[in-house]
């Protein structure tokens, strides 16, 4: 029986070479938002190790859009060198290279999770936060300031300049970040948006921001490349948002030009109780495929050759997204191969490892 997992994916004019793809993660190893050697062993390793799609961490499109100082940004001209040099690397060894475009709103200015994860103040290099409400996220968070129009129109016009920056620098796929409590997530969920203008309030207000960032990327992404969108299919709360918003959702934003929805779930507010295990977000990738008609991509502690291949076979969705298991094997690609008897393609540099 042939494998899907080792199947090629055509998204416009893209071919994965498999559907396996490295979801994005933070390293917080970045200075002032340049990516460096570690980004480049980091990222480099996945495309040697044999994932189809290679997505860099989320990447500030501002300064003030990143999660910690520490994170890469996409923000400056500089920015694009030190990125296309992994580009380039990832390239040459047959992977696809991606890019998540986001901003933090008021999930920014943390530090790395091995500090503490605690807001870090102007004074030591940290600056307050926007977002849609001057809502914090917890009581240890520094209340943000509240957007007005022209802060909207500021957000925007960086997600459409980073995208030309990601076009400069050789990526072939652009995700935007509308997930994990960061801004337009926030601008979705009504626990953090309490806006009364026609940013707030309806499903059909909230949405907007996000519908206008990725009209905007599909504007200025060249034709032939695909652009995702992650959303946090639901926060897990009554009263939050929900899957049967994500599958609304979905529908226009594959109207407004988004290729594929990669489904994760919650982080809008801390405390919530979910119901996390194998494979638990694949239900989301499911629905949101079948009822919104588009391709989507499944994440969340998938870790064996057999799941990845389960999701795929029962139509749950069109590729995986792994992160934790590629930490703790980079080359998890080939041994998933060899798992599902698939000739996968070694680099001849590791051929005499191959049995």
């Amino acid at each position: 029986m042939s494998s899907l997992l080792f199947t090629p994916l055509q998204l416009r004019g893209v071919t994965l070479p498999n559907r396996i793809a490295v979801s994005p993660m933070c390293q917080y190893s970045s200075e002032d938002g340049f990516a460096n050697d570690w980004h480049f062993v980091h990222l480099g390793s996945r495309a040697v190790g044999g994932a189809g799609l290679v997505i860099f961490e989320a990447s500030g499109v501002e300064a003030e859009g990143r999660i910690s100082p520490q994170d890469l940004g996409i923000y400056k001209d500089e920015h694009v060198a030190p990125l296309a040099r992994i580009v380039k690397f990832i390239h040459e060894h047959g992977s696809v290279a991606g890019i998540q475009l986001a901003h933090a709103g008021r999930k920014a200015s943390k530090s790395p999770p091995w500090e503490g994860d605690t807001t870090v103040a102007p004074t030591a290099g940290g600056w307050t936060p926007v977002a849609p409400s001057a809502l914090p996220f917890d009581d240890q968070s520094t209340v943000p300031t509240a957007l007005d129009e022209a802060g909207i129109q500021r957000v925007i016009r960086a997600f459409a300049e980073a995208t030309d920056r990601a076009k400069a620098a050789g990526f072939r796929v652009v995700e935007i970040h509308g997930a994990h409590g960061y801004l337009l997530h926030e601008f979705l969920s009504p626990l953090s948006n309490q806006r009364t203008d026609q940013y707030g309030g309806s499903f059909e207000n909230r949405v907007r921001l996000i519908r206008e960032v990725t009209r905007t990327v599909r504007q200025r992404w060249p034709a032939d490349l695909p652009l995702f969108v992650r959303l946090s299919a639901t926060d897990w709360v009554d009263g939050g948002w929900t899957l049967e918003d994500s599958v609304a959702l979905s529908r226009l934003l594959k109207e407004d030009g988004a290729d594929l929805i990669d489904c994760s779930s919650g982080a809008i507010v801390p405390g919530v109780k979910i119901p996390a295990g194998p494979g638990y977000q694949v239900p989301l990738s499911a629905r949101v495929r079948e009822q919104a008609g588009v391709a989507t991509g499944a994440v969340g502690f998938i870790q064996s050759a057999f799941q990845a291949e389960s999701i795929l076979r029962t139509g749950q969705a069109d590729i995986v997204l792994l992160a934790r298991e590629l930490l703790r094997d980079p080359y998890w690609p080939l041994h998933a191969a060899k798992e599902l008897h698939v000739q996968a393609q070694w680099p001849k540099q590791y051929e005499r490892a191959r049995s």
